[in-house]
């Protein structure tokens, strides 16, 4: 797998939030979990650190719940990526050498450099609204665990 599984449920509950969360509702952690199949509290904890980075809103309370705020929509997965995975992806040997640069390369380096540009163009070009605007007959139920 490329990609962690904190960037990956931290995805699929921001578009469960904005797409089920369309008219202004906000949505409770035990209905993403319930119906993404992601653990509750694993959830949570990814919740509440897209609201402090600002990604999306939340209230507490019985009527409270997570919500799009005006970043939402425009945010690049390249930033939701970044706050779960950082850069290693990007920036480190892919044999886990010390030191793999332009002076000292190992020998995978130039087979999966284009790849790696690929993938950062793509999460950097790619909003949570694009996916919203993909063709989704069903977007919720394919971001839920069945």
């Amino acid at each position: 797998m490329m990609f962690s599984k904190s960037f990956g449920y931290a995805l699929r509950g921001i578009l469960y939030v904005a797409d089920a969360g369309n008219g202004g509702d906000k949505i409770r952690v035990e209905d993403i979990s319930r119906d993404t199949g992601i653990p509750k509290h694993f959830l949570g904890k990814i919740m509440n650190k897209l609201v402090k980075a600002n990604m999306l809103g939340s209230t507490k309370g019985p009527s409270g719940g997570f919500y799009t705020n005006n970043q939402t929509l425009d945010i690049p997965l390249i930033q939701i990526f970044h706050l779960f995975d950082g850069t290693q992806l990007f920036d480190s040997c892919v044999l886990h050498l010390k030191k793999c640069d332009g002076e000292n390369i190992c020998p995978l380096h130039y087979k999966v450099e284009e790849t790696r540009k690929n993938i950062q163009f793509v999460l950097s070009d790619t909003t949570i609204n694009d996916l919203l605007q993909e063709e989704k007959p069903d977007l919720l139920r394919k971001v839920s665990a069945g």
